[in-house]
């Protein structure tokens, strides 16, 4: 066309005239590497950047496929994204307290965080817990524990996410027994369980099986709650982990679809098709720093699943075809050093979230470089959300950014270097054969370690911690778990351990080794375990002397 032809020539013109001069004149700066996470950026982008964009076909409509502006047609003019804050600490009662202070605070769900042993399987008896009961999360033993954890909050009222991976089939258990004992109906309970336990091989490490029985574990979840949990989300497929490991966001979206591909083939293999599970597929990104990026990586995340379920798993329901996420900002981006500067990354990740047009937020506190958030640090990032979402004006129309040259650009670019991680995976058989491989280990490897090369070098500036230092830093206030938490617990467990039904327990356990080795779905077997108080680490251990351990293989 005569008119690209046109803006060509005077794209051209100004970067050899009108550019060039300013560039001599030191218009750029010499110590700034001019890239996003996955990117080369340009000084300028024109119509010419996305001349090959249809609107119709490419970006569309919000609340149509491929929902690159938005899975709702009204997005935040509807409603709200959810608030979610992360909580979660020393034992259930204590937990309980904060959710009950969240919630009067104007928090309308909550989410889940676990201590360390409860996420790889142990009670808090074990030898193997010492020091970590109740650390980084809230100890949960038996069901008994999830009944204090939630006592006086009513599970018809509230969803909530919990954070849980290799053990998730014991936990979701557990919170549908809470709900049953409190008078709800199976369909009425809500929920969100992360149960993505391939991420864990590359990014977390609480794993406890090798990778092929785990991902029946997550499977056979997936499969439950598409039959018996209706309004749960069985799987909370996570890129955010990946990307605190170190990685770009384009591979953050291609290793994730390629997880997400890998549960979707095995929960069609038990027997339920992409339509039963699509619309209660779930997601957890990671939102950093370069504020554009993650804007874009949101609109090509959205793009792409759309896709994938639609032309390779042939859904057929629109709901299949909606990521719909929950995002939680970059808690490997926060400091130590002049820790307040944190209250100020984390509004701009999340204004950054909301023009990306996502479901469910929650910040990553100020104080959490140095310990657990305080009750100040957890109502700031409350605040921090409320003040986007009433006061900025940002919620007022669907995708505002949508249409920037630069962003569709960059939505592309993302897409497109996503698309090519995918098929290199799937080249190799997928996503356990790339995990088996180190494939993915090695590449997340990598741009960590480039990331930090920029830090050291200079060209990427981490302020307060490599420029605009201060020395004389006083130290902060921080939370600290009560230190008899652990003993607590323990003396809350062998207290359920002496009242329970042991025959009963030891039926139940017996059970669940039969299914564990014929094939047939674990969640009935597990429920039934769940329900006589047989702990995670009882039920754990008996898929352990089915599956075994998994033991990652020697680096070379």
């Amino acid at each position: 066309m005569t008119e690209n032809g046109n803006l060509s020539n005077e794209r051209k013109r100004w970067f050899e005239s009108t550019y060039a001069k300013a560039k001599d004149r030191g218009g750029e700066r010499k110590d700034t590497d001019f890239r996003t996470s996955s990117a080369e950026v340009q000084p300028l982008y024109t119509p010419e950047d996305v001349d090959d964009v249809d609107y119709n076909h490419d970006i569309g409509y919000p609340g149509e496929y491929p929902y690159t502006r938005g899975v709702q047609a009204s997005m935040y003019r509807g409603r709200l994204w959810s608030i979610r804050q992360y909580a979660g600490y020393g034992t259930a009662a204590e937990t309980n307290k904060r959710f009950r202070f969240l919630l009067k605070e104007g928090q309308p769900g909550l989410s889940v965080a676990f201590d360390l042993p409860t996420q790889l399987g142990y009670d808090s008896d074990d030898p193997l817990s010492v020091g970590e009961v109740g650390k980084v999360g809230v100890a949960i033993d038996t069901l008994a524990d999830m009944e204090t954890m939630f006592d006086g909050i009513p599970l018809d009222q509230v969803s909530t996410s919990m954070t849980i991976n290799a053990p998730a089939s014991i936990l979701v258990a557990m919170y549908a027994a809470v709900g049953q004992k409190q008078g709800v109906p199976q369909d009425g309970i809500a929920g969100t369980a992360q149960n993505d336990v391939l991420k864990e091989y590359v990014a977390r490490g609480t794993y406890i099986y090798p990778p092929k029985p785990s991902l029946r574990l997550a499977a056979d979840l997936m499969a439950y709650c598409a039959r018996e949990l209706p309004r749960f989300n069985a799987i909370s497929i996570s890129g955010y982990h990946m990307r605190e490991a170190g990685c770009t966001a384009a591979q953050e979206m291609a290793f994730t679809f390629a997880n997400a591909i890998a549960y979707i083939e095995g929960a069609i293999e038990r027997g339920v098709s992409a339509d039963d599970v699509g619309p209660r597929v779930s997601w957890i990104f990671n939102t950093q720093n370069n504020f554009l990026e993650e804007i874009a990586k949101y609109r090509a995340l959205r793009r792409m699943w759309a896709k994938i379920m639609r032309e390779r798993f042939k859904a057929q329901d629109a709901r299949s075809w909606m990521l719909r996420t929950h995002v939680q900002t970059g808690g490997a981006t926060l400091t130590a050093q002049q820790p307040e500067n944190n209250i100020v990354r984390a509004a701009l990740q999340a204004l950054a979230t909301a023009l990306g047009g996502v479901q469910s937020l929650a910040l990553s506190c100020y104080d959490e470089a140095l310990a657990l958030p305080t009750e100040e640090a957890q109502r700031i990032a409350v605040r921090t959300q409320q003040v986007i979402g009433y006061e900025s004006g940002v919620a007022n129309t669907a995708d505002p950014l949508g249409g920037s040259y630069y962003i569709e650009w960059l939505t592309n670019e993302l897409e497109r270097k996503a698309w090519e991680y995918l098929d290199r995976v799937e080249d190799m058989g997928g996503a356990i054969a790339a995990i088996e491989s180190g494939y993915v280990q090695r590449e997340i490897q990598e741009a960590s370690y480039a990331y930090q090369q920029a830090i050291d070098d200079g060209k990427k500036v981490i302020v307060g911690v490599n420029k605009f230092v201060q020395g004389d830093e006083e130290p902060q206030m921080i939370f600290r778990v009560n230190p008899e938490a652990e003993r607590a617990q323990i003396e809350s467990l062998a207290r359920v351990r002496k009242e329970r039904d042991q025959p009963a327990v030891d039926a139940t356990l017996s059970r669940l080794e039969e299914v564990s080795r014929d094939g047939e779905n674990l969640m009935y077997p597990i429920t039934e375990a769940v329900k006589t108080y047989a702990s995670v680490g009882e039920i754990c251990d008996v898929m352990r002397r089915v599956f075994g351990d998994y033991q990652p293989p020697t680096a070379v």
